[in-house]
């Protein structure tokens, strides 16, 4: 995997390991442990771990303290003017894909390769961005997509699985636009939240934006008691929830589903792809535990400021250099398949009963003999399962194939359920269209009676 541009992340070989116990023939189910990967690996001097791509640890800085606390002192004075309760302060930003590119990822690879390892990956550029809103209390609003484009697609409507509270919005380049931010407060935000006010006023946290800052923005705002408040600028990597901690658990989940698909040789991913990936990788990061603990790392929910000045000043730390590998190089044989090896250990036996002489060069073929089967059988588990993964995805493939591509005759975003009530509207009328065709036809042809 490693030599045609695929390596394996360390999960990835988790899984293998899993599939082969699964293949032993024992009665009860068993995994592997949470650090067999690493220990596995520590143990094969011709394997070793390393980033797929650089590591960049550049990034603005302005971390003020002074600017720091008057934003905290900001927060808590509008906490206590208005009596926002806790439950109902909420977080939105809007974060951006290139839907062909993967994640930065650990993978394994051969020892005595230099340098950063390839990762092939299918490169589509195309830009998509994802509006998302967090409560304090654990859950995620429905998320709005914006597209590149310039009109609704029908086929992005027809997936099943899709939740039917998402939107869907269009726009030139794929970013959002101060239309399409008012339309995700009146349409998503207003009607989302309305049903858990504990209090009469919810605080929105948000950044500076130009599309948060527009004076309609404010005045919706107003009309429905919601409170925006916006962070210091270059300040979001600390103060903001969402980039705490939801954003890049959930690019690192999307980046893994659009690897798996380059390793089964999907070499483009389009917006049924992403509709399709998207909602795992959704799932995968706003977990409840995990909005909770950004809203605690934000400094926010519980109110800890000093969560935050914890950060300030960091200086990165230089790497313990790795501890020196053994050099011992005496062979030692895996045992991955019970039966093989309860076989061996038979013939072994066997022999050592015969013979009270040291072990002679039989003992040594039959472990190079039971390595080769073991390999070959090893060999065929996971190769079953790779044609099962592609079979799947290629099944996936051809069912999109079946969907329409026809265009939905609207301007500004769609919720899916509103486009799937329009693709069957104008069904229904192409329908009765045809009907009434049928009997003008029907009735053009049709003999008159004539009387002689």
């Amino acid at each position: 995997m490693d030599r045609r541009g695929a390596a394996p992340r360390p999960a990835h070989i988790q899984d293998m390991a899993n599939i082969l116990l699964s293949k032993r023939g024992d009665t009860s189910i068993k995994t592997v442990g949470v650090n067999w990967v690493y220990n596995f690996i520590k143990r094969q001097d011709d394997l070793k771990t390393n980033y797929s791509r650089r590591y960049n640890h550049q990034r603005a800085k302005c971390e003020d303290p002074k600017i720091i606390k008057e934003w905290f002192d900001q927060v808590q004075i509008t906490i206590m003017q208005y009596g926002i309760a806790f439950e109902d302060i909420y977080n939105f930003d809007e974060t951006g894909y290139a839907m062909g590119l993967i994640a930065t990822a650990k993978v394994v690879t051969r020892a005595e390769m230099t340098g950063r390892p390839f990762l092939v990956q299918p490169g589509n550029r195309e830009w998509v961005t994802s509006i998302e809103c967090i409560n304090s209390t654990g859950w995620a609003l429905p998320p709005c997509i914006i597209f590149k484009g310039k009109v609704h697609i029908e086929g992005w409507y027809q997936d099943e699985a899709l939740p039917k509270d998402w939107r869907i919005e269009v726009s030139d380049n794929g970013w959002t636009t101060d239309q399409i931010g008012l339309r995700w407060l009146q349409n998503t935000f207003i009607p989302a939240t309305n049903g858990h006010m504990i209090g009469k006023y919810r605080l929105l946290i948000l950044d500076g934006h130009g599309s948060h800052l527009t004076p309609q923005f404010d005045e919706i705002c107003s009309q429905n008691d919601i409170i925006p408040i916006c962070m210091p600028a270059h300040s979001s990597h600390l103060l903001q929830p969402l980039d705490v901690g939801c954003f890049a658990p959930l690019k690192m989940a999307y980046g893994c589903l659009v690897e798996n698909r380059a390793r089964q040789n999907f070499n483009h991913i389009n917006k049924l792809d992403f509709l399709e990936a998207y909602p795992q990788a959704r799932t995968e990061a706003f977990k409840a535990e995990n909005i909770k603990n950004s809203f605690a790392a934000a400094g926010l929910v519980p109110f800890s400021p000093e969560r935050v000045f914890e950060k300030l000043n960091v200086q990165l730390k230089t790497p313990t250099p790795p501890g020196s590998r053994s050099t011992d190089s005496a062979p030692k044989t895996p045992h991955n398949l019970k039966q093989l090896e309860k076989q061996a250990s038979t013939i072994k036996k066997l022999l050592g009963q015969r013979t009270q002489s040291p072990p002679s060069p039989v003992n040594d073929a039959i472990n190079r003999l039971v390595k080769g089967c073991e390999i070959h059988m090893n060999t065929a588990i996971l190769l079953t399962k790779e044609v099962q993964d592609l079979r799947a995805a290629h099944e996936k493939k051809r069912q999109q194939k079946k969907r329409s591509k026809r265009q939905i005759a609207h301007t500004g975003g769609l919720s899916i359920q509103e486009g799937i009530d329009l693709m069957q509207q104008r069904n229904e009328a192409q329908e009765t269209e045809d009907t009434i065709q049928m009997e003008t036809v029907q009735s053009t042809f049709q003999p008159h009676n004539t009387l002689s």
